[in-house]
């Protein structure tokens, strides 16, 4: 391919070509550019463009070394920093960019747009704080902690995070900018004996390294000097008095206040830009069209500027000496020799290469490149790639298909295989080049695929395949909606000794994983070896579970291990059980019905609203919703435009969105004429929903307003009068909104957060606002009986469990109470410009505290919160601690719900053992609402002397730093107490007789059949399955995956799965976890994937002997007669053994060579027919 001559200075054009084709020219003009010796920058003007050509390069030319210059993600003039990583990583890419001849250096630089317009610390800044050191180097060490303080590192005791260092004796632990990995640096008297690295979490020591660079800690410099030119040049620029401004006094006392970024001009006397580390010989590629999104990054900067000037405590910088205009940017890009790729640009045919030929489809420019043709696969027809196969048929071209990652892959091929393609698999692009296969398939991120003429090979991607856009796919991943049920029944928290029920033989203890061998023989003469669950009932007698029927094992919830009962195998013992609790069921699933009717014809407000509005009050929202949240929000629409009254319970953990959820329905009921009222358990949380709600329908015609202790006698008796005459839409308070006197004119829409602080009383006048209102309840750690509630069906659940992209677990410490530890928790918060809350729960000793901390920290400003101080007092604080006039809060348990500070990122508990596990958890949450690391410690007065119980719920909790972890906690919750019948009188009795999860399915079982009309049959099997066995080990290796517990939790997971799709999905996880699937793990993917295909078929029994294949049906299968008459009498090697089995022989020694044999002699009989349908799951 030519590629265009670039001159210094000019700009040359070129349209966008098909596909991802640009990273292909980038990558060829990046490898002749590297060759001259000259570094090539990518300006784009999409951010998301940015990230997907720094995969793609790397595909098309695997030596071109390319870094991507991250953006700092926060908004101009923001009031918190960056996130630490991002400016690790952006120091990293200054430092290879000007490195690029040695072999850490970076030959490509990817830039977004905006990021560009940025100015930046000066070369000479990066050049002077940066420093190296080798081992056998001699060092000083007096001169090295000098050194580190000069360039922004923080001294600690215990190094967790980029920027910090220790140092221990002849030991100094480091964390470098732009390192991915912490580094341990031993001294020999004053020469480095050794240098290795470690890992941050265990802080355990891992390998040796040779050398070491340290970046500097910030983008600005730190030291004395510095500090003193920030405070002239202060005085100088900007008006007004620079006392009344904390971050002047902060930057006097060396702290570095968050959002110091916006006043980096005030550092040097003179800011660079991305081009001054180019160097005057670098290429600069314009990607797209770079000037509408430098208007809109302009317009919105003006607009914050405008926002935030005229404070006088931060008084801001003109937008002008942050950041570069468009002219300015161009001015300097001129410089260069510039190529610039625009979408639909037509080029005039003179800069056409080879003029063009009559027969070429006059929209492509470029000789060499061409759009592939539609190949979509047809799911659910009889062969989905036939446009794939049709194309290969008719080119000449060699096909490549490309899967996004391993675990794709995987799954591709087999979707390949079943339609008969099998290509080989290549490594990378040049191996594909070089062999002669007509088809092969690889791993790339490429996101659209092309036909490259010059070499006759047509790439192509799962975009094509599947018709689909890349990023939706790639989100996947992370973003399936959470399955409560699997939730619930995740054997992955199960520990060796706890209690499981088997739906056949009752309650046993659980023992552990166990290889048996069976008897059978391997084609190749050795035994065949299976995985199973070893389960031990009463009187030590033993069961062995097959792994691939775990659907028939749950957990025994109810009560805790110790007290959970034993049966008897072969007694009667359980079906008795079983009897009792059915029968206890059904009345219990009558009444349910009752209910459901009774809501079902109590008709509630159907909303309607304009999807207009509803957008543009979507848009206000500043992230990108989650799948959770997104479910959430879908199914909250449908209720309230359904006719019914919604009863919806949203169990999210704290920070994962839920207000969102609770703004987007208070919009609905609003715009369709209704009231909202928002109910919240303390004062603090009504007064932060009330800022919320006003901030976000500040655009819109609608009044708000507030009743807690915070507001006064006259305003909350206006704020009544309002809601009686209907002036006031939208109502925020605390427990006084359903006193006597509220009376509402018409009420739409009921929300209630954080449910569990509310008491019977309360909910019993709830109740009564209830019968006609939409409701709406909030929560992270629901309580056992609202559990029970929405598990067995009575409300509807959504739960959120995934968390907001970029948002780190909470890192969680316990420790003995002492002044070290605290002053250095604080210390790391506030030297990042952040904020602590300091938990003291005693209001008596309050005081005292704050004068020891005062002692203790004399860098820190701290007020006092409590419960027992005058309102307007605890209201000037809050608002105070929110806007940064204080930087550590001192408070009780007030701050438990829903304050959000997303400045404040660390959290010391002293007496950490008096609160119990959800209040823990609360309070954990109340940190780490932005994308900063976030601390919690826990202080305990004497870790070897506490409860036992104290000690099980500071464990759980550390356990549990995983995010979305309130809806677990709950659980765990739910077994130590149990749940108890959420109808009837009697507590609990025959639901612990069978566990809380079986009692569920029965009951929804029970529901199910009443629904129908039909008498429920509950003592038959619930969930029979197919038996699959292909006399092959079906299992996952040890070798392959190590951890008992995640194997479970695999082996569950697929057992449960219903369709291929989630059979597939797993599959990629397990792939992109583990690596390529050995025989034995592929063998267990096939059984489930021919369970999950034979059961529409009724099929009981599949068993694939290398000899013999036999089919068993049950009784009249949901098949068409003639399909299976007209089978046989084609086939020769299919015949009928007896009435319900197929008998196929063949020979097939390859496993799975016999699972496609079933899979096609499935597939001829047709579609299964519905009518005789006896399978639930179909029915529902």
């Amino acid at each position: 391919m030519e590629l265009p001559k670039l001159t210094v200075g000019k700009r040359f054009t070129l349209p966008r070509p098909a596909g991802s084709a640009d990273a292909m020219l980038l990558a060829r003009l990046g490898e002749r550019e590297k060759a001259a010796g000259k570094p090539m920058t990518v300006v784009t003007a999409d951010a998301n463009d940015a990230q997907r050509l720094l995969d793609e390069i790397a595909f098309f030319a695997p030596t071109l070394r390319c870094a991507l210059f991250p953006d700092w993600e926060t908004l101009p003039y923001d009031t918190f920093s960056p996130h630490q990583d991002l400016i690790s990583e952006r120091l990293a890419t200054l430092w290879r960019i000007s490195q690029r001849d040695k072999d850490t250096g970076a030959d490509v630089v990817i830039v977004p747009a905006t990021t560009a317009l940025y100015r930046l610390a000066p070369p000479s800044f990066l050049a002077g704080y940066t420093f190296e050191f080798k081992v056998k180097q001699k060092l000083n060490e007096a001169k090295l902690k000098a050194q580190l303080t000069l360039a922004g590192y923080s001294h600690v005791t215990q190094v967790v995070s980029p920027g910090e260092y220790a140092v221990r004796g002849g030991l100094i632990d480091l964390f470098p900018m732009g390192s991915l990995v912490p580094f341990r640096v031993d001294l020999f008297d004053d020469e480095i004996d050794s240098i290795r690295t470690f890992d941050p979490d265990s802080q355990r020591s891992l390998y040796p390294v040779p050398e070491v660079r340290l970046l500097p800690g910030r983008e600005f410099p730190m030291d004395d000097d510095a500090r003193a030119r920030f405070r002239s040049r202060w005085r100088e620029l900007l008006e007004g008095d620079p006392t009344k401004s904390r971050i002047y006094k902060d930057m006097g006392a060396g702290v570095a206040t968050a959002g110091i970024e916006y006043y980096l001009p005030l550092f040097f006397e003179e800011t660079a830009t991305v081009f001054d580390y180019l160097g005057p010989d670098a290429t600069v590629v314009l990607h797209g069209d770079l000037e509408p999104a430098f208007q809109r990054f302009w317009q919105d900067t003006k607009d914050r500027y405008r926002l935030v000037q005229g404070d006088p405590e931060r008084p801001v910088l003109p937008p002008e000496s942050l950041f570069l205009g468009s002219e300015q940017f161009y001015a300097r890009a001129n410089a260069y020799a510039q190529l610039a790729i625009k979408s639909g640009a037509a080029s005039p045919a003179s800069t056409r290469a080879e003029g063009q030929s009559g027969t070429e489809e006059p929209g492509s420019p470029y000789v060499e490149l061409e759009t592939l043709p539609p190949m979509a696969a047809e799911r659910g027809s009889e062969d989905p790639l036939a446009r794939l196969k049709l194309h290969a048929r008719n080119t000449q071209h060699r096909i490549l298909v490309l899967a996004e990652s391993d675990g794709r892959r995987e799954s591709l091929l087999d979707f390949l295989r079943a339609s008969g393609v099998n290509p080989p698999a290549f490594e990378s692009l040049l191996e594909f080049q070089t062999s002669d296969e007509k088809f092969g398939i690889a791993t790339a991120a490429l996101s659209v695929g092309f036909s490259w003429l010059e070499y006759g090979i047509d790439l192509v991607t799962e975009t094509e395949l599947f018709a689909s856009a890349p990023t939706t796919r790639r989100r996947k991943k992370q973003e399936q909606v959470s399955d409560v049920e699997a939730l619930i029944k995740d054997l992955s928290e199960l520990n060796v000794g706890d209690p499981v029920v088997h739906s056949q033989h009752g309650i046993g203890r659980y023992r552990g994983l166990i290889h048996l061998d069976l008897g059978n023989k391997m084609p190749n003469g050795e035994p065949e070896m299976q995985e199973f669950l070893h389960l031990e009932y009463a009187d030590k007698a033993v069961l062995y579970v097959p792994v691939s029927q775990l659907q028939l094992i749950s957990r025994y919830t109810g009560v805790s291990a110790d007290e959970a009962p034993l049966h008897k195998l072969g007694s009667g013992q359980w079906e008795k059980a079983k009897r009792r609790a059915a029968e206890q069921v059904r009345d219990s699933a009558a009444e349910l019905l009752n209910i459901y009717a009774r809501r079902a014809a109590r008709e509630g407000h159907a909303f309607r609203y304009s999807p207009q509005d509803y957008e543009t009050f979507a848009n206000d929202f500043g992230f990108e919703e989650t799948a959770d949240q997104k479910a959430a929000i879908h199914c909250v629409i449908q209720d309230m435009v359904s006719p019914r009254p919604m009863d919806r319970l949203v169990c999210g953990d704290v920070g994962f969105g839920k207000t969102e959820v609770a703004l987007r329905a208070a919009f609905i009921a609003v715009t369709g004429g209704k009231q909202v009222a928002i109910l919240a358990p303390t004062t603090l949380l009504a007064e932060q929903h009330f800022q919320t709600i006003s901030d976000r329908f500040s655009k819109w015609p609608v009044k708000v307003a507030e009743m807690s202790r915070f507001r006064s006698t006259k305003e909350i008796n206006l704020a009544l009068k309002g809601l009686a005459d209907g002036t006031v839409d939208i109502v925020v308070g605390t427990h006084k909104l359903l006193s006597q006197d509220t009376h509402f004119k018409n009420l739409g829409l009921l929300i209630i957060d954080e449910e569990h602080r509310f008491g019977v009383r309360h909910k019993e006048q709830m109740k009564a606002l209830r019968a006609e209102v939409d409701v709406l309840t909030l929560t992270a750690t629901p309580i056992p009986r609202t559990m029970g509630m929405a598990l067995e069906g009575l409300r509807d659940l959504s739960v959120i469990a995934t968390a907001p992209q970029r948002r780190l677990a909470i890192k969680t410490f316990v420790r003995t109470e002492g002044n070290g530890v605290i002053r250095e928790a604080v210390l790391r918060e506030l030297k990042r410009g952040g904020q602590v809350y300091f938990l003291h729960n005693e209001v008596e000793t309050i005081e005292n505290r704050r004068a020891k901390l005062e002692e203790l920290l004399p860098e820190a400003r701290i007020a006092v919160a409590h419960g027992q101080m005058p309102e307007r007092e605890l209201e000037r604080v809050m608002r105070d601690f929110i806007a940064q006039r204080y930087n550590l809060l001192l408070c009780s348990t007030i701050i438990e719900t829903g304050i959000d500070v997303p400045t404040a990122n660390t959290i010391v508990m002293s007496r950490a053992d008096k609160f119990g596990l959800a209040q823990l958890h609360q309070l954990r949450g109340r940190v780490g609402r932005s994308h900063h690391q976030a601390y919690a410690y826990l202080m305990v007065p004497d870790i070897e002397g506490l409860t036992k119980q104290a000690t099980q719920r500071l464990d759980a909790i550390q356990a549990m730093e995983e995010l979305g972890s309130g809806f677990y906690l709950a659980m765990h919750d739910l077994e130590i107490r149990g749940a108890g019948e959420v109808l009837g009188e009697n507590q609990s009795g025959n639901m612990l007789e069978v566990g809380f999860q079986l009692y569920n399915e029965m009951l929804s079982e029970a529901v199910r059949c009443l629904k129908e009309g039909k008498e429920p049959d509950l003592l038959s099997p619930l969930n029979v399955t197919t038996d699959i066995n292909l006399h092959a080990p079906a299992l996952l290796p040890d070798d392959y995956c190590g951890d008992v517990h995640l194997r479970l939790s695999f082996y569950k997971k697929l057992a449960t799965a219903k369709t291929t799709d989630q059979v597939d999905t797993l599959l990629e996880e397990i792939v992109d976890r583990f690596g390529k699937l050995p025989a034995q793990a592929q063998t267990l993917i096939d059984v489930h994937r021919l369970r999950v295909l034979a059961k529409p078929y009724g099929v009981l029994k599949v068993d694939a002997a290398p000899g013999v294949i036999t089919i068993t049906f049950q009784k009249n299968p949901p098949i068409d007669p003639m399909k299976i008459i007209q089978m046989i009498q084609k086939n020769k090697h299919i015949k009928l053994a007896g009435n319900e089995k197929l008998r196929i022989e063949r020979e097939l020694p390859e496993t799975k060579d016999r699972a496609q044999m079933v899979r096609d002699v499935l597939r001829n009989l047709g579609q299964p027919v519905v009518e005789a349908v006896t399978n639930p799951a179909v029915a529902r």
